[in-house]
Formats: C-alpha cells, structure tokens, sequence
C-alpha cells in the first residue's frame, strides 16, 4: 500500500505531482487492419555500445558507490508490478522532498577549463559541467542556445542524491539546437532533467537508453523528466522528440511536444521500458505517433495528457520491434508480447487518425478518456509482430476497454473499432462506454467486436469546451469502478460510482 501522504485529491493533476522540489522554475499510413509498421530501431544515434568519441563518463568512475563502498541503488529495478501513480491519479516520483548539495552552472560565453561550473566561472557546455560529477549535484543551464550531440555514459545518482540537470528557476529555460540528438545518457541511475527546450535536432530530441545492456533490468532506472518543451525534430522520417529504450522505473510529466519526426516518428517512443507514467502533458500537431509503448515494455500509464491532432495513432499501446530490442530478451520457451499492462487513462483526445491502438498488447487497460473529434477509427485492435522463427508472441488480446466517452461523426468515422488479423478481439472486454454520433445520433451504435456491458449509446454527453461535463450529463456517474483507476484528467479521485470520461464532476 502507498504512503497515505502520496494520496490526493486537488483541482489539478500538476498541483498534486509531489515532485515539483529542485526544478528550475511508425505507422500504416492509414491503411485498413493487417498493415504493419516497420521495426523502427535500426539506425541513429546508438542505443548502447561504445561512446562516440568525445563522450563523457558522468560517474567519474564509471561504478556509483556508496561512502561505505556498497552499490547505493539498492533494488536497481524497484518492481512493483505497477505504474508510479497513487490512487487519485497522482504522479509519485523519486525526488520528493530533496534538494541538491552543490551546483556546477552553465552559461554562454563559459569555460570548460579545470575548475569550471561555479555561477562566476561557469562552464560552456553540458559536457563540460557533468565530467567527474558527484550525487546530490544540480546543473544549472543558464538561459542561452546550446548545441547538441553529448553523449554520457554512466550518470548516476543515488535515491538521496540524484543528479539534476535542468534551467534556472525564474529564468527563461535554455535551448539545445542543432546536432543529432540534443544529448543521450545510457546507464543513467536517478537523474531528474528539467525545465529545457530542445529544437530542430536532425535524429531525435533526447535519447535515453541502457546502452544495449538489454538483458539487465537495473542498467538505466529512476529518470524523471519534467517541464520540457521538445519540438520540430527530425527530417519527416522515424524520428522521436524523446526516445526511451530499456528504462524502468521513471516519469514524463508536465511537459509539450510538438511536430515530432514524420509518419513514422513518435514524440515519446518506449522500446523495453517498465513501471513509468507519462502524465499532464501536452502533444499536438504530430503526424506519426504521440505516445508508443512496445518492445517488451509493461506496466506503464498514460495519464491526464491532452492529445490533438496527434498524428496516425495519438497513443500507440505496443507496436512492432526488431527482435534484438526487447527488454528483456525474447523468451524462446515462453509467450512473449510487445506490450504488456500498458494503462491509458483520464486524457483528453481532439482528433488524430485513431486516438488509441492496441497492437500486440496484453492485458492493457483503455479507461475513463473523452475521445472528440476522430478522423478515421476511434480504437485500432492489430497484430504487427507474430509468431515467427522459434519466438511465440501473443495476440492483441484480453484487454479492457471501460468508461470512455467517444463523440464522432459518421460522415468521418464509418468503422468505429477496427479489428486486424491475427488478433483475439473475442477476448475483450467492454463496459459502460458513452458513443455518440454527433451529426447522426441514430448511428451511434460502434458495432462492437464483442457484446458491451452497460453501454451508453445515441445520446448527448453535453461536454464543456475542455471536455468535461456537468452534473446534468448522462455520463455523470454512469460509469462501473476501475480497479485502480482513482483520479480525473484534474487529479481529482472519482466518485463511486465513477463518472464516464476524463472528468469527474466538479
């Protein structure tokens, strides 16, 4: 059970993140099911191996320790089996409460000489202010342009002193333009980065990664990003504005993304990622993917986000990985799937081709977003990677879909689930979702793969502007209880019973 102190009810999800301390101020192209995408981890910036030339090893000696000698991290996978979200829907993150013990600054016009990172001497690059740092330490980036292409391997803070990267409170946040990739870390242990905006990088925006250790749970874990602003990235192909691969235990929250690579592009795009919540932040005018979670990846949420016009697939729950990338490994003797327990929960979706589809994911959970406006589908069910060579993969399948509140027209939407091949659609469940033609209430029915328990079809759901509703819309507390489904778009728990869609009533 969760600290009771974790455990809230405010007015706004971001009020109630317990994590604000120490911050500076691929798809199908809209073919029809049984297309794929293709395995989208092949080429750019490398995620792991050796470190380019003019690396930097942020741990100083490349092993965090402890004074006593002992490995400080304890439990390198922290497994709980469960997103870090309480049970009003707030955001738990590691770095509550702490503050830095010393602080290196960065600056335009600074100097990477011995010495550097004191605010009269700063240092000029980021770079330089990480060489040899230690737990507890917090980079200030002064306001200023920043060019990219940092690489560190090793960065490691401990779960009493983490290392902050990240602006200057009550400055404008800095910007890194130019280059790849702004700056990848692999084998990154308890880093929080704050408070940046990264622009017009020709690979991806930030790369964060295990360095390839894809069988060891505990390479990368404990990385909070909060409070970025990450935009207009790549060259209209595969690229992503913020690429995870093999990273547990962490936390995207309160931050935007904007025009993220091309078709096949993703502003967040988890390969092998575990126990993480992306969560009140903002994606729009994307043309691939906004968020992806496949490759291995379980037990993460996707909670209290806006969505508009987020390209192909706005959340894309699994997808399609080349083999090597899973973490972990493909099991040869077991059922493997690319996404596992994947939660998408109380977000606000205007547009996008499909506001959400399961690919390849198992035991994942659909519940409590308001859907308005989809241009093609309203919920995608497909199969990209099968069963092929040795490796056994499970079928989309055994996944809920619950409390939902979906407002489209017929003159766009004609087929409002699409099934692929080599699914289980039989094996899902539906319940208490509200469907509501907008231009043609008498189509309202979607037509569902499986018979709905307590549907709410053909009328009026009365959304507010920002989609919420009022105490005299049929969705208010029309809705069946979701077992850990506690908290609105707002961070306010839901009442019992629930209402359907992201909001409860005020």
């Amino acid at each position: 059970m969760r600290d009771p102190k974790l455990l809230c009810a405010t007015s706004s999800l971001t009020l109630c993140l317990l994590a604000c301390s120490a911050s500076g101020g691929g798809d199908d192209g809209g073919a029809e099911a049984g297309s794929t995408n293709a395995a989208d981890d092949t080429a750019g910036p490398p995620e792991g191996g050796a470190a380019p030339t003019g690396s930097v090893d942020g741990s100083g000696d490349g092993a965090p320790t402890s004074d006593d000698g002992s490995d400080p991290t304890g439990d390198a996978t922290g497994d709980t089996g469960d997103p870090p979200v309480g049970a009003c829907g707030e955001v738990v993150t590691f770095d509550a409460g702490l503050r830095p013990t010393s602080e290196r600054h960065v600056a335009p016009g600074g100097d990477d000489g011995g010495g550097c990172g004191s605010a009269d001497s700063p240092c000029a690059t980021l770079e330089g202010a990480l060489a040899g740092i230690a737990p507890g330490t917090a980079v200030r980036i002064h306001p200023g342009t920043y060019g990219g292409g940092a690489y560190i391997a090793g960065l490691a803070g401990t779960a009493d002193a983490p290392i902050w990267i990240g602006g200057v409170a009550g400055e404008a946040a800095p910007v890194f333009e130019g280059g790849d990739v702004a700056f990848q870390l692999s084998g990154a242990h308890y880093v929080v980065i704050h408070d940046l905006e990264v622009r017009n990088m020709t690979y991806d925006g930030i790369n964060i990664d295990d360095g390839g250790a894809v069988d060891d749970p505990g390479a990368t874990h404990h990385v909070v990003l909060r409070d970025l602003f990450i935009h207009d990235i790549g060259t209209g192909g595969n690229n992503d504005c913020l690429k995870l691969s093999g990273v547990n235990d962490y936390v995207v929250v309160g931050s935007e993304f904007s025009a993220c690579g091309g078709d096949s592009g993703s502003a967040i795009d988890q390969v092998g990622c575990h126990r993480g919540a992306i969560a009140a932040s903002h994606f729009h005018d994307l043309q691939g993917n906004a968020v992806q979670t496949k490759g291995g990846s379980s037990d993460v949420e996707t909670r209290g986000n806006r969505f508009e016009y987020a390209g192909q697939r706005a959340v894309n729950m699994g997808g399609s990985t080349g083999f090597e990338y899973f973490r972990p490994p493909l099991d040869p003797a077991g059922i493997n799937a690319e996404a596992r327990n994947i939660r998408v929960v109380a977000n606000v979706f205007v547009g996008s081709m499909s506001p959400v589809a399961l690919v390849g994911c198992t035991g994942c959970l659909v519940a409590n977003n308001t859907m308005i406006d989809p241009e093609r589908w309203v919920l995608r069910v497909l199969q990209e990677t099968t069963s092929v060579d040795g490796s056994m993969f499970a079928p989309s399948g055994d996944n809920t879909v619950v409390n939902n509140v979906v407002v489209f027209s017929r003159a766009q939407v004609s087929t409002v689930v699409n099934v692929g091949s080599d699914t289980a659609p039989e094996t899902f469940s539906f319940a208490h979702n509200l469907w509501f033609a907008q231009d043609d209430p008498g189509q309202s029915d979607p037509g569902l793969p499986v018979a709905e328990d307590g549907g709410v079809v053909g009328v009026d759901p009365q959304l507010a502007d920002d989609g919420s509703i009022a105490a005299g819309s049929p969705a208010a507390g029309a809705g069946t209880p979701v077992e850990g489904v506690g908290g609105d778009y707002r961070g306010r728990c839901y009442g019992d019973p629930p209402s359907i869609g992201a909001f409860e009533v005020r």
